[in-house]
């Protein structure tokens, strides 16, 4: 062949050549895209799988110092007939193994008419389970107390089945906490005990005690002395009841107790504010049987005291 036609030979074979490119460029970007379109729904759920919203964490990350949370005024009203100096105002702290998570306190105070005792406990409660929020978990720890305390159910408080699914982990949130009498004080159970075995040191007798309990029975008019000798049916507005102005759930325990060593009146106040719930326990003893603890004059004391609560969890 002559260099002329082996010229003439390689131009025509340069278009052939330039339209096989283009074909199979056309084809294999025509398979990518075939490919892309198919597995796009996979990726796409994946992606999800990966990035699942977890519930929304409470409110509070730390308690406040629970000795510290009272003002010495309002302990002064809750537990009058001593000097302001008394170390009496000073509380007893709880036992607790992580101050954010659990703290409490105790006073006490002796009178001639009669012994006074205040006890504050505030729980923080975290859920470990990313589907429950902490303030879930939480609402189902105080519905379980409020149940214990046989308060009425609130309208349009969770269900029973709600609660039970987070009744395990409120369960958990109250083994890790302090095992302090005040844990279980909304259910009026450990903290009367511990109550009776201190009591038992200074002639009082508190065995028995939780058979003479009863709610809602005749009160007085009692102040710092103790109270009058003239009774009175208790109103309806101080029987046991759930609180509508106090954090984002409330409610009040009213227990009188009578028995031949001695008569008391225990008010149990436990309030919710986001992930902590916070539980006041405040008696009135006495062993003069005509002069019963004042049931309004208690209760008002202790919706006081929550409320100064309210403000220091804010703080």
């Amino acid at each position: 062949m002559q260099p002329a036609q082996r010229r003439a030979c390689g131009r025509r074979a340069t278009p052939a050549v330039a339209a096989l490119i283009t074909v199979l460029a056309a084809a294999g970007l025509g398979g990518c895209t075939g490919s892309d379109a198919k597995p796009g729904t996979d990726d796409g759920a994946s992606g999800d799988s990966g990035t699942a919203v977890s519930a929304e964490p409470g409110r509070y990350r730390t308690l406040p110092e629970a000795c510290g949370a009272v003002s010495r005024k309002t302990l002064q009203t809750l537990l009058p007939g001593a000097e302001q100096d008394d170390r009496a105002y000073d509380g007893q702290a709880a036992v607790t193994y992580d101050i954010d998570r659990r703290d409490g306190c105790r006073w006490k105070l002796e009178t001639a008419s009669g012994t006074r005792y205040l006890t504050i406990d505030f729980q923080r409660v975290v859920s470990y389970d990313p589907s429950v929020s902490d303030d879930d978990r939480a609402q189902a720890a105080y519905e379980k107390k409020a149940a214990a305390a046989h308060i009425p159910a609130a309208t349009g408080s969770p269900s029973a089945s709600s609660s039970a699914r987070t009744e395990g982990g409120a369960s958990g949130d109250s083994g890790s906490s302090s095992p302090s009498g005040s844990g279980s004080a909304a259910a009026g159970e450990t903290g009367k005990g511990d109550k009776g075995s201190k009591d038992s040191k200074s002639g009082k007798n508190d065995t028995g005690g939780k058979g003479d309990k009863k709610p809602g029975t005749p009160s007085t008019d009692a102040g710092a002395s103790g109270g009058s000798d003239q009774t009175d049916t208790a109103p309806q507005d101080t029987a046991p009841r759930r609180l509508d102005d106090l954090g984002d759930d409330a409610f009040l325990d009213d227990q009188l107790i009578t028995k031949d060593s001695g008569i008391h009146r225990d008010i149990t106040l436990v309030f919710r504010s986001s992930n902590v719930i916070a539980t006041i326990e405040y008696d009135q003893w006495t062993t003069d049987t005509k002069r019963i603890p004042s049931s309004q004059e208690l209760q008002e004391n202790a919706q006081d005291l929550a409320d100064e609560l309210t403000g220091r969890l804010n703080e």
